[in-house]
């Protein structure tokens, strides 16, 4: 993993499915530590059906209004080449199985970008994967192959399944930060300066602005110590995280 990388990750949903959105998600998370740049876009429709998907996962929708063909892959292609020119990511992934990309990952390229694409299972050609420099196929879970039918036999009873524990679902703000500074998700105590060069890095905080502010409004999130002048600050994981 190497979290001192900036990383953009552009998704089409028009072209993937929801848990595939997820999936790839939480992939680049594993992979690179933090995501600077989390965009998804698609049309009306598709906002409203994934709103909430889109929250959780601190990804901002870009709504295409137009009903031309290839439109919402045309809006993505200009804003991608907007953002690599204005927040320079090193790396630039991409969600879609669309092969129409291809001329844009060789431009994305050519601007210095480490370009991975990320795909649905079945969705994509081989032709779409050879142009990245890195490409995952992820399988829509609800298209698993359903189990071969088996004789009815008589029913047994069933032992209860252990209820699996939800995963405290954190405010965007406090995710914001994390991206920011990712090495605060460890748990250790870091410099309060360094956190706040990391804030203003990542535009979270003015130059003059004061990252107390910050991490005072989830105290039970963030521990600053000392109490009397805080000098340090302490990432306070909720179990599940």
């Amino acid at each position: 993993m190497n979290n001192s990388r900036r990383v953009m990750l552009l998704i089409d949903a028009d072209n993937v499915s929801a848990d595939v959105i997820e999936q790839a998600v939480q992939r680049t998370m594993v992979e690179y530590g933090a995501i600077h740049v989390r965009r998804a876009y698609c049309n009306a429709e598709a906002a409203v059906k994934h709103q909430a998907l889109f929250k959780r996962l601190s990804v901002r929708p870009m709504v295409n209004l137009s009903a031309g063909k290839n439109s919402t892959d045309i809006a993505l292609a200009v804003d991608a080449l907007d953002l690599v020119i204005a927040e320079r990511p090193e790396v630039v992934v991409l969600v879609s199985s669309d092969s129409d990309f291809a001329p844009l990952v060789i431009r994305l390229r050519e601007k210095g970008c480490r370009v991975c694409g990320i795909g649905q299972q079945g969705k994509t050609g081989e032709e779409t994967t050879t142009v990245y420099d890195e490409f995952t196929d992820l399988q829509h879970q609800a298209a698993r192959a359903p189990a071969a039918k088996r004789p009815v036999r008589a029913p047994r009873r069933a032992k209860a399944a252990e209820p699996t524990p939800i995963a405290p679902v954190l405010p965007e703000d406090v995710l914001r930060i994390l991206d920011a500074v990712p090495e605060m998700r460890s748990g250790e105590r870091m410099e309060l300066n360094q956190a706040a060069e990391a804030l203003r890095a990542a535009r979270l905080l003015g130059r003059g602005g004061s990252s107390l502010k910050l991490f005072k409004k989830h105290p039970e999130l963030f521990a600053l110590t000392p109490e009397s002048r805080p000098s340090k600050v302490q990432y306070l994981a909720p179990r599940g995280r």
